[in-house]
């Protein structure tokens, strides 16, 4: 056997390469305490995250907050940092050439950082006015990376179709599922596409409306420029009229962003993101008790039709709601159901399961929720979304006007919920909820004492569960009901590393 001493030198970078991804890689001298047998796995915090934020409104009477904020807790040491910097806005029209055009736009945007945060446990703020807002595209390092989240809240107060629109900033993937667009003339939906990386992505969009695939071409090869953002109107997308479809977008190359933003006349504004990978079982929390209309859309992407269970998980009990009871989703389809004013004055939430125990067809969904009547009504959509794990974050909370819902679907459980620092001031402030098995618990947080500016709200699992969670920001306006929900499912902040095991043999 070759000494320690001559290690070769791919060796060496191996065991540096391993320690640089997972923080912890080691080799051990002979005697040294055995390592962790293999096969073992270590929860970690992650070391880079990465959000994307869409560009706010087109409207030159929009006002943003931008809201980013990353918990107290533990993280790697060394250097952090977490920013946000502005993308370059992509005509739909240049999506189709080649990139060098848009790729010197992209070129010509400021480095600047529209919002920095420096430590842990306070949120940052930012604000911008008018319809030259930007996108954003950011990452964290370091002990800033673990449960990093951005709000960005934006207020349309006249228009056909004014309103509260709010998005929790998303991280880049390659596909993604949005029940409830349309192309019907009242709409003004466009999906935006937004790459954070350094060389150009390739997107496919495709679309399902009630009788199955809507015919487009426009779709395909859809380019997104490194570090830009694409905004495509998804009327233009097809030539079939569909007043409920489902949106899928996939990647060919690279990773995008992506988000619907969603503008009804006479009805209001607001974001769609995107819903919880296809699954059996979904989970749509935080329907506002007052909630004056809610429509469920749902679509099946399998070769198989499915049949759900509608619940309604409500205040104290879990219930069918009259006359949509079940949903019949035909594979490759778009289904509707009309869910009226369901909640009756309390909060709940929505749960879908199948009909028959044992047959497990995979479904999207997302509700379209209405506040108000007439004049003064306003929507919000909440896609299906995963448990809140171990912990999640909603950003840009005020002193008025915001609700947590947490719901239990299975097994009761307990919630810790953390209100963080004000942005100007003020002292954190804990409280533990408990919430019953089958139901909907809403609550108005607890703010920190003092509080000045906006803060945060940290959600984490103590026991039982799993529990499902969204936040509603309400800021009434005119005697318009604005409002804007926001999922939170687990924030990844930790990730399971495999135990790495030294192996002399290889010296050999």
């Amino acid at each position: 056997m070759k000494s320690v001493k001559s290690f070769p030198l791919s060796l060496v970078a191996g065991v540096v390469a391993l320690a640089a991804v997972t923080g912890f890689a080691a080799v051990n001298a002979p005697g040294d305490p055995a390592p962790a047998a293999a096969g073992a796995t270590s929860r970690l915090p992650v070391e880079r995250s990465s959000l994307l934020c869409p560009t706010p409104s087109g409207s030159e009477i929009a006002d943003t907050v931008y809201t980013s904020f990353t918990p107290a807790g533990k993280g790697v040491d060394g250097e952090a940092a977490a920013e946000l910097k502005p993308a370059a806005v992509i005509p739909a029209d240049d999506a189709k050439a080649p990139d060098a055009k848009a790729a010197r736009k992209a070129e010509e945007k400021a480095e600047k950082a529209v919002v920095s945060v420096k430590e842990p446990g306070r949120p940052v703020t930012a604000e911008a006015s008018g319809g030259d807002a930007p996108a954003l595209v950011g990452t964290a390092t370091g002990k800033l990376a673990p449960g990093w989240t951005t709000q960005q809240t934006t207020t349309v107060t006249v228009g056909g179709s004014r309103g509260l629109l709010g998005v929790g900033c998303t991280a880049p993937d390659t596909e993604f599922w949005f029940p409830g667009v349309s192309t019907a003339a009242k709409r003004q939906d466009y999906i935006h596409l937004t790459n954070p990386d350094d060389t150009a992505a390739v997107a496919d969009v495709e679309l399902f409306g009630p009788e199955g695939a809507l015919a487009t071409d426009v779709g395909d090869g859809i380019t997104v420029p490194a570090r830009s953002t694409v905004q495509l109107l998804v009327s233009t997308l097809t030539p079939a009229v569909a007043e409920h479809a489902t949106a899928h977008v996939t990647t060919r190359s690279g990773r995008v962003g992506a988000a619907v933003g969603v503008a009804e006349d006479g009805a209001g504004t607001d974001w769609l993101t995107a819903s919880a990978d296809p699954a059996a079982e979904l989970v749509m929390p935080g329907i506002p008790a007052d909630a004056s209309s809610v429509q469920l859309v749902a679509y099946a992407p399998g070769e198989a039709d499915a049949d759900v269970t509608v619940q309604l998980l409500g205040k104290n009990a879990a219930f069918s709601p009259a006359g949509n009871a079940t949903l019949h989703i035909k594979s490759g389809m778009t289904a509707t159901a009309d869910l009226k004013d369901v909640t009756r004055g309390e909060p709940g939430s929505l749960r879908l399961t199948p009909v028959e125990k044992g047959r497990s067809t995979p479904v999207v969904a997302a509700l379209r929720v209405t506040r108000g009547t007439g004049d003064e009504q306003e929507i919000a959509y909440i896609p299906a979304t995963g448990p809140v794990g171990e912990r999640s974050t909603a950003a840009d909370n005020r002193a008025k006007g915001s609700t947590l819902s947490l719901t239990a679907p299975g097994a009761a459980a307990e919630v810790k919920v953390t209100a963080s620092a004000g942005s100007g001031g003020g002292e954190p402030a804990v409280k533990t909820y408990s919430v019953k098995a089958g139901t909907t618990l809403a609550v108005t947080p607890q703010a920190p004492a003092g509080l000045k500016g906006s803060y945060a709200l940290t959600v984490e699992t103590e026991s039982g569960g799993p529990v499902y969670a969204s936040r509603t920001l309400a800021l009434p306006k005119g005697g318009v009901q604005m409002f804007t929900v926001q999922t939170l499912p687990d924030d990844r902040g930790l990730v399971e590393v495999p135990a790495a095991r030294q192996d002399l043999s290889v010296l050999d």
